[in-house]
């Protein structure tokens, strides 16, 4: 079977994409004896968790370190989602991954994620490699990923989304995220405020837990900036790669769970460096085009969207252009449609939206509704790729034009920019 056959049998037979737990994918992690022999980063939070690992797998590869890396969603190709020493797995070894995990399943049910998560973990094993780097898909305390105890956890930030999951408060939603810090072992955590559940959790299950703003404090001077983790200086970092005020809290998460990890996983300060300058994530604020400026971001909650906001306006005060910005936008059912416009309504001139196809896409007209209640100048479309076009026909050289709600939105206009994510890291 190849591997489109794989992904169309495992999105069949689960008609719950979302099944937390992780009694099921454990007893098939046991049979297929995945047990890791090398050290492992686990990765949670609300947003910001893609860059972390964006950064971790730059900075280790950089070191030489051979590392595995599972992140979710994918953009484009599923292969995106496991990592090898910076490439993509082939088809053929995710069909071999795919038919390992099979093979011991028995009458287990597992779900999309919990099949591709055992799928990547079979590989790592079967590739030696010497770090892996996890994404949590959801959550934290019952995602597929925590069936491996990280020598390292980190929670970038915690705010609402997939509240049907996780609960309707920070409180609740802390709590699920914490779960990934395991006893005696250093946890990292990126918000600024986290909630008391998430400071109760590591201090119960007595994990090592480096605050920023605490144990992690960054002095941006501009051009450099300077990172303190506990009594280690890291100083005149260059700024990331990867756009946005957001990056140096990613990149400082990074290095603090490296810090953490160095009698294990010593990496060198120049590696550190190239991590900073090389790491990309596509669909995070990425500049396809000039004249007029394109950006793509996936920004799908409310706390992303107050990101993008904030790196719209610095970016236009910083370029001093008299140009506006004009949205497209287009989201699923399960997001917070109204709460994502909010901090982007003083900022958008003016609107295109559309809608997503497939069971959770939202129709255009719902997002049209909410920006006619809000009195926002805006154009309902056919579809993202035709709100794209016309975005970019009536914009001036001078305005920005910014795409985002959705993976999928920005997975559609990938082929409208040309802006691909590549096959390798």
């Amino acid at each position: 079977m190849d591997l489109a056959g794989w992904l169309a049998l495992l999105e069949a037979r689960n008609r719950d994409a979302i099944v937390l737990g992780l009694e099921r994918v454990r007893s098939v992690a046991d049979r297929l004896d995945l047990r890791p022999e090398f050290p492992v980063i686990t990765v949670g939070g609300t947003n910001g968790k893609g860059s972390v690992c964006a950064y971790l797998e730059t900075m280790l590869r950089a070191t030489g370190v051979k590392v595995g890396c599972y992140t979710s969603p994918h953009l484009l190709r599923y292969n995106e989602r496991v990592r090898i020493a910076g490439m993509d797995a082939d088809d053929a070894a995710l069909c071999e991954a795919f038919a390992a995990v099979e093979a011991v399943r028995g009458d287990t049910p597992l779900t999309y994620f919990e099949q591709g998560t055992l799928a990547a973990l079979w590989l790592f094993r079967k590739a030696s490699v010497e770090a892996a780097v996890l994404e949590v898909g959801l959550g934290g305390r019952l995602d597929a990923v925590n069936i491996w105890d990280p020598d390292c956890a980190v929670v970038t930030s915690v705010d609402l989304d997939h509240q049907s999951y996780l609960g309707d408060t920070r409180e609740a939603i802390g709590f699920e995220k914490a779960g990934i810090f395991r006893p005696g072992r250093p946890a990292i955590c990126g918000d600024p405020e986290p909630p008391a559940s998430l400071l109760d959790h590591a201090d119960r299950v007595g994990a090592h837990l480096l605050r920023l703003g605490h144990e992690i404090r960054i002095d941006d001077s501009g051009e450099t900036w300077t990172l303190r983790v506990k009594d280690c200086v890291y100083p005149a970092l260059p700024r990331p790669a990867m756009a946005g005020a957001h990056q140096l809290a990613n990149a400082a998460c990074a290095i603090a769970a490296l810090q953490s990890l160095r009698t294990r996983l010593p990496v060198t300060r120049q590696a550190l460096r190239q991590g900073l300058w090389r790491a990309r994530q596509p669909g995070r604020f990425q500049v396809v085009g000039r004249q007029p400026l394109r950006i793509l971001d996936v920004a799908h909650n409310p706390h992303a969207a107050r990101a993008l906001a904030a790196n719209l306006a610095a970016m236009q005060a910083r370029a001093g252009q008299g140009g506006g910005i004009i949205a497209v936008w287009a989201m699923l059912a399960d997001k917070d449609a109204q709460g994502v416009i909010e901090p982007l309504l003083p900022l958008v001139r003016r609107w295109h939206v559309a809608g997503l196809t497939g069971p959770r896409g939202l129709a255009g007209e719902v997002l049209a509704g909410h920006l006619a209640q809000a009195g926002a100048d805006h154009q309902l479309h056919k579809h993202v790729g035709e709100a794209w076009r016309a975005a970019c026909s009536g914009a001036a050289a001078t305005d920005t034009i910014c795409a985002f709600g959705s993976f999928h939105t920005v997975a559609e206009l990938m082929t409208e920019t040309d802006a691909a994510p590549p096959t390798h890291g």
